[in-house]
């Protein structure tokens, strides 16, 4: 298929969050209020405990199931694999990659190419999915992968579905915090518009500059937005490990269907949050690995 047919305007399809184990995520994200699938294993050594949401997208909190295949993944150019281990090795735990929906995968791919952009060669893959009778189905994907020489800790890239998540989503999607999408990514950089073709490539939707410097990107119903460090600190009240003068992620916005509900989780869980602004934010903790801010729902 010509690159030309690929669809405009993606919406956001997951992130990832790499985490140090699975468990201390399950604990962390449990007490925030979320609900998680099953544990998951992939054929090339890491493994995830998904969150969905009723109104699109999910969480992909990432481990280490068998280091050894995620080494052998990375000899053979897996570049999923070799991104994240990167990522964990350098930082641990935090935002590593956004992934926008795509028909196309291989159309993305050859776009990305022609544009000098590809981050390698694309990952094809099916993995095991268990239903919440305990049945097994497989889920099946196909990645193209972009890149920015200047972003080393954001990985962006297109996923499309060969095969649909069989899983129950309008029970998984229930969360006891109220969240029914990822309404917000917030990114960081010390020169936020440096980057603006890189998010372009992958969302295939231009940006709209903000005060500050800002830019705020369309992903359906999810506004992905580009700050500096000192304007993020501005804006929630925290600081950001900024390592490099790259794009790297610092937050995620949530909408639920009653903040007040939300608040009384939090305090009744013993986490600690602070409102700003009609918001509740959250900082990272291990298990959760950015800032998680809570907002009403639009």
């Amino acid at each position: 298929m010509d690159s030309s047919s690929v669809s405009p305007a993606r919406a956001l399809d997951h992130i990832v969050l790499p985490v140090g184990a699975l468990g201390v995520a399950r604990n962390r994200l449990t007490a925030l209020g979320f609900t998680f699938a099953a544990d998951a294993l992939h054929p090339f050594g890491t493994e995830n405990a998904c969150v969905y949401f009723s109104e699109g997208g999910y969480l992909e909190p990432l481990g280490v199931a068998d280091p050894e295949k995620c080494h052998d993944a990375i000899r053979q150019g897996n570049v999923f694999v070799a991104r994240h281990e990167a990522f964990r090795a350098d930082r641990g735990e935090g935002l590593s990659a956004i992934i926008a929906e795509s028909r196309d995968a291989d159309a993305d791919h050859a776009r990305f190419e022609a544009e000098g952009r590809s981050a390698g060669k694309m990952l094809s893959f099916e993995r095991p999915v268990q239903a919440a009778d305990g049945s097994e189905a497989k889920a099946g994907f196909k990645l193209a992968f972009a890149r920015d020489e200047q972003a080393p800790d954001l990985l962006l890239f297109a996923c499309e579905r060969l095969l649909p998540l069989a899983v129950d989503k309008e029970a998984l999607a229930r969360h006891d915090n109220g969240a029914v999408r990822v309404s917000g990514v917030i990114l960081t950089a010390e020169d936020p518009s440096i980057f603006e073709g890189y998010i372009d490539a992958v969302l295939q939707t231009h940006a709209s500059a903000t005060r500050g410097g800002r830019l705020e990107f369309a992903a359906g119903g999810t506004q992905i937005e580009v700050m500096t460090p000192d304007g993020f600190t501005r804006s929630y009240g925290l600081s950001v490990m900024s390592r490099t003068a790259g794009l790297e992620g610092a937050g995620l916005v949530f909408a639920v269907g009653d903040l007040g509900v939300t608040g009384a989780l939090l305090a009744a869980n013993g986490i600690s949050h602070e409102a700003r602004e009609g918001r509740l934010v959250v900082p990272p903790s291990a298990g959760q690995g950015v800032t998680f801010i809570f907002e009403d729902k639009a």
